[in-house]
């Protein structure tokens, strides 16, 4: 069945490292410096209401729910407006957000499973969020990584599985999608013609109503003993 296989495409989140307690740290650390620099925004807003605030956002802007970063961003210049601080505040917020968010710790199978298989594989990366390998320290591995921001579309529309076919100059059969999401990774991916392995580190149900995968594996070093 991939016998063609040439490259193995990974989603990040909660597929390399645990995204929820990452996400939580990083809008804490955002309301933090909030506190200690922007006052009335914190005097009239606590982390919920900035959620429920962002996404109000996305519901007004369906065309860039892709881009994370610009939800996040155009929230924040609203929090800063409507308490009477100039919009430019929402660039200098963004970043304290987006250093923390950007401060995971890969689960401890990651790191070895990726030099296995770069080995013998093409690796790359696509994803909804927009963590930087770069930053991470994880870029080394991976020959493309992609996020839905600079695709102009998130999984699972098949555009994005086509944006990094188009830039890597391979077939979808050539290619393993390996993701925890069964709607945006797995379903995504085999509507876009790739072979999809479904990452389950958490032991969830799967979905009723979805084909099941093909092939599930429990975490990274399980795939790379798989296909290696």
């Amino acid at each position: 069945m991939m016998r063609d296989v040439v490259a193995i495409c990974l989603d990040l989140d909660d597929t390399l490292w645990p995204v929820g307690p990452v996400i939580e740290r990083a809008e804490r650390a955002l309301h933090a410096w909030m506190d200690r620099h922007c006052p009335r925004v914190t005097a009239m807003h606590d982390l919920d209401s900035m959620r429920r605030l962002r996404a109000r956002v996305a519901e007004e802007f369906p065309g860039m729910r892709h881009d994370l970063t610009f939800l996040r961003r155009e929230a924040l210049s609203r929090h800063a407006l409507e308490a009477g601080y100039p919009a430019s505040v929402a660039d200098e917020a963004f970043e304290v957000f987006y250093a923390a968010r950007n401060q995971v710790e890969p689960f401890a199978d990651v790191v070895p499973a990726l030099a296995r298989l770069r080995g013998r594989y093409r690796l790359m990366s696509l994803s909804n969020g927009n963590a930087d390998l770069r930053v991470i320290g994880l870029a080394q591995y991976f020959e493309q990584s992609l996020a839905a921001r600079e695709a102009g579309a998130a999984k699972p529309d098949r555009r994005i599985f086509g944006s990094l076919l188009e830039r890597a100059g391979l077939e979808p059969r050539q290619v393993v999608y390996v993701g925890d999401d069964p709607h945006a990774d797995v379903e995504g991916a085999r509507a876009a013609g790739l072979h999809a392995v479904w990452m389950d580190r958490f032991g969830r149900s799967w979905p009723d109503g979805l084909d099941p995968p093909s092939l599930a594996v429990r975490d990274l070093e399980e795939l790379a003993a798989l296909l290696t």
